[in-house]
């Protein structure tokens, strides 16, 4: 029986885990340790190879990541997704590049870097979408006012909230509400 970490590109959400972890169970892979954007199992190379478990994870749309620098990023893209969209009002609370450094144990110049150097968008520009996705995500609920929002995802303002989102989805906040744009992006596309 060996132990092996798979690093996975788009495995943000709980639906992924969930999905991962049915199919493993029904090959009967045993996970010792399953988070987004990795999975831990335990397997005997003489029933199932390498290979095998990666088409798993291909034919359920994720792609296994080897090169260091790649599993770098999707860490830093899976810490964003925890930042933004699963930390309960923390954006007001933690600074970005705060939370980042002490989730991965780098420096945030070099993750900037690192995140740059490998991705058509900056890493301060791939948090701003995320938070930009996350406020449409809160304006459609209906439940916050504007101020409550902005405070919630860390904004200064509500003006500094609308300008920037105005800036990234090219309407404003006022018209995105009026006119039911309900257009999201998923968080896999950011």
């Amino acid at each position: 029986m060996i132990i092996k970490t798979f690093y996975l590109k788009s495995m943000i959400c709980n639906s992924c885990i969930k999905t991962i972890t049915y199919e493993l169970n029904k090959k009967n892979i045993q996970i010792a340790k399953i988070r987004l954007g990795e999975t831990t199992i335990i397997f005997d190379e003489s029933n199932t190879s390498d290979k095998e478990i990666e088409l798993i994870f291909e034919n359920l749309g994720f792609e296994v990541i080897k090169e260091s620098n790649q599993i770098l990023i999707e860490q830093i893209k899976v810490a964003v997704i925890e930042l933004v969209h699963k930390a309960n009002n923390m954006n007001s609370i933690i600074r970005n590049s705060d939370y980042l450094v002490e989730k991965l144990g780098y420096s945030y110049q070099y993750l900037s870097s690192v995140f740059s150097k490998n991705e058509s968008k900056t890493l301060e520009q791939f948090i701003i979408l995320h938070r930009i996705e996350k406020v449409k995500e809160l304006i459609s609920y209906k439940e916050l006012s504007l101020s409550e929002i902005s405070y919630t995802m860390g904004y200064r303002s509500v003006q500094y909230l609308s300008c920037q989102f105005k800036t990234i989805t090219g309407v404003s906040i006022r018209d995105y509400k009026k006119n039911n744009l309900k257009r999201r992006i998923s968080l896999c596309e950011i």
